[in-house]
């Protein structure tokens, strides 16, 4: 059955109104009755509409209610379809279809150390030709009823991958390096001369996690004290995760907001989630057709 009839059902089946049905499926009340005025032959073009307004809400349900049009088009050019971004906005809109909001202001957790940083090696240059050569971290806090709980990061920036993240109830140098050593086993272990770009805080710049660095290979980098833009990648990531997740849902204890953020990280931002950066593709699905572009162009070039 389809959205809009399974909201006409609901009268003569269940006597709910339509009104609650509209928002328990999260569609408006005038996309549901402009589809009721409709003839009772409906033109193909009319059809047509129809069959991609469900396609629509079915990819907007599928992005956690997150994807605004360009997304989601992207999601109806993949299935066959032929349709202009302009289109799906309208009809988005006609659904009362609205993707992520924008993020709460929160404070910095950045402070700085008293030991000497690194100098800034990528001066906002927040590209990579390919994977294992730039990755950018940082740090944010998640309320939970329990208490506050710190995700660190570590994204690759060619596919915009999370290689690496660690919770925990303190941000500290312990958390920082669970991060970089988790990012270093997904990424094959390939983390000599790898640019790692952070900021001022003083967990990069302790001497545990400096000593971890060198042992792996790491290139540190860091930005300025107070610049967001020195570290917007890391800043965006952290941005999408909270808008398009964390602030979406309420986690009672820190243990139910590890378990369903790391979910999130592996079951849909890297497998699924489509990135600009990444050609509109998820991280994963960027690196594999790039990986299999490259080994056939290798295959076929010309032995020396």
């Amino acid at each position: 059955m389809t959205v809009a009839g399974f909201i006409a059902a609901q009268r003569t089946e269940h006597g709910a109104p339509h009104t609650i049905a509209c928002r328990t499926l999260g569609v408006s009340e005038s996309w549901f009755y402009k589809w009721r005025r409709r003839p009772a032959q409906p033109t193909v073009r009319e059809a047509r509409r129809v069959e991609l307004a469900e396609r629509i809400w079915h990819f907007f349900a599928a992005s956690g209610d997150t994807y605004g049009s360009p997304r989601i088009t992207l999601d109806l050019w993949a299935g066959g379809w032929q349709v202009s971004e302009n289109t799906v906005a309208e009809i988005m809109a006609e659904l009362g279809l609205q993707g992520r909001k924008p993020p709460r202001r929160r404070r910095s957790l950045t402070r700085r150390g008293k030991r000497k940083v690194a100098r800034d090696l990528v001066h906002r240059h927040f590209d990579a030709v390919a994977p294992n050569v730039l990755r950018v971290g940082d740090m944010t806090e998640i309320d939970t009823g329990e208490g506050r709980l710190y995700l660190a990061t570590v994204i690759d920036l060619f596919s915009r991958r999370l290689l690496g993240y660690a919770m925990g109830v303190h941000h500290d140098a312990a958390l920082v390096s669970a991060s970089l050593r988790m990012a270093a086993t997904t990424g094959g272990g390939q983390v000599d001369g790898v640019v790692f770009h952070n900021d001022r805080g003083s967990e990069y710049s302790s001497r545990a996690y400096n000593e971890l660095c060198d042992r792996l290979g790491v290139v540190q980098s860091t930005g300025r004290v107070g610049s967001a833009l020195d570290n917007a990648a890391a800043e965006s990531f952290h941005s999408t995760i909270k808008v398009e997740y964390i602030h979406r849902h309420r986690f009672a204890t820190r243990a139910e907001a590890r378990l369903k953020i790391a979910t999130w990280i592996t079951d849909f931002y890297n497998t699924r989630r489509r990135h600009s950066a990444a050609g509109g593709l998820s991280p994963v699905e960027f690196e594999r057709i790039i990986s299999e572009a490259r080994a056939e162009a290798h295959q076929k070039a010309p032995a020396a």
